[in-house]
């Protein structure tokens, strides 16, 4: 067998070393876990959750940070503190994670999926305005991958139509539309800390805006309805616990402090490997709006075209590659909309066949594979070449 030989038949996988791990700590966490510990507090009163609240507002030039458990949360907190309720519509992109869309339901609000562009997976503004009804109230953007939406156009159209815009941001830590961080671009922005994500604590979640009643009303409802100058039995709103605890709070401000080099790092890989994609027929990465001038690469998407690689089909060249040792995947396997819990009746469905292209399309690679070293976006170069030469024995097997 020599290196040209498939992994899966039995060859030499082009990579032998191990991508970088996730998450990526240092004595940083230590000391500030250690910190928490020795305050004896512990909980979401801890300095360390109000000093993270800050620092995470001024990286992303917003007024105001409100941490909750988690970026689900985040989105009710801002829907409820927003009286968006029965009766009310929210149009959200079908090719994302459950909780956008989730969010909506839980509130008692009706989620209106509108589809996405084909070559940012971003929710498409043309879909959006044919989407709008009298019942509408917000609209919820995902910037997927770390690609901000389109700014320039969802928020006049929300002027328009009086809707607010509520920003999941799930995956874009850092990023930026025109030299402007994303967060507080919409009245709202909801951010994730889960395991996976660019900045995380396990889990956790924040909301940013530049409206100081939306933050208040929003940080009452994740403390138990509490007023912020009320003592702590009394209760003046409807709200629950969804505090961040400071051990959380602690390892977040660890990461944020290397967010800025790793988010550099990221971008400058994906354009070493968006070069090398201009020279592969049927690979098609997302397009990098250069209004984005941050984009943090939760993933890195391409759009898989199996006619351009003798009608592989999109899963045996996922197969081929992990066994080269690259990290790839497929991503959702259906829009949102058939999801039981989000069917219709539950939601208002408008036709959505980029969404449905996308599901059968998409690969990806996570955001940790971009914190390699330049060369190293070598391999999975190679390995898309490799196997590209190697289709033929793929199929007769």
């Amino acid at each position: 067998m020599t290196n040209r030989t498939l992994a899966i038949h039995g060859g030499q996988p082009v990579r032998s070393q191990p991508w970088p791990s996730w998450p990526q700590w240092d004595e940083t966490e230590r000391a500030g876990l250690l910190a928490v510990l020795e305050r004896g507090e512990w909980g979401g009163y801890d300095t360390a959750v109000t000093e993270f609240e800050s620092a995470f507002a001024a990286r992303h030039a917003a007024q105001f940070c409100v941490t909750t458990v988690n970026g689900t949360t985040t989105l009710e907190t801002a829907l409820r503190a927003l009286e968006i309720g029965p009766g009310d519509e929210v149009i959200v992109p079908p090719y994302t994670f459950i909780a956008t869309a989730a969010a909506v339901r839980i509130v008692g609000a009706t989620p209106v999926f509108a589809d996405v562009d084909l070559d940012t997976w971003n929710l498409s503004i043309l879909a959006v305005e044919a989407a709008v009804s009298q019942r509408t109230k917000a609209v919820i953007p995902v910037h997927f991958g770390g690609l901000p939406v389109d700014f320039d156009s969802l928020l006049p159209l929300a002027q328009r139509h009086g809707l607010y815009v509520i920003e999941d941001a799930a995956h874009a830590h850092g990023s930026s539309w025109n030299d402007q961080p994303v967060g507080a671009l919409g009245v709202a922005g909801s951010f994730s800390f889960q395991a996976s994500k660019n900045l995380t604590a396990g889990e956790g979640g924040a909301l940013l805006t530049n409206d100081p009643q939306l933050a208040e009303r929003m940080w009452s409802i994740a403390n138990c309805g509490r007023g912020p100058e009320g003592l702590g039995y009394e209760h003046p709103n409807l709200g629950t616990n969804l505090r961040l605890s400071g051990w959380q709070a602690a390892v977040l401000s660890a990461g944020l402090a290397r967010l800025d080099d790793q988010l550099e790092r990221r971008m400058s890989n994906a354009r070493r490997l968006r070069g090398f994609l201009d020279e592969i027929d049927g690979l098609t990465p997302q397009r990098w709006d250069s209004r984005a001038s941050a984009h943090s690469h939760h993933i890195f998407l391409m759009r898989y075209d199996s006619g351009r690689f003798g009608g592989l089909p999109r899963q045996e060249f996922i197969s081929a590659l992990r066994a080269e040792n690259i990290p790839v995947g497929p991503l959702y396997p259906y829009p949102l909309y058939r999801q039981p819990p989000l069917a219709e009746p539950f939601s208002r469905i408008t036709p959505c066949p980029n969404s449905e292209l996308l599901c059968q399309q998409t690969i990806s690679i996570s955001q940790n594979v971009l914190l390699a070293h330049p060369h190293e976006m070598d391999d999975i170069l190679h390995a898309i070449l490799k196997v590209r030469e190697n289709i033929a024995s793929i199929t007769d097997h």
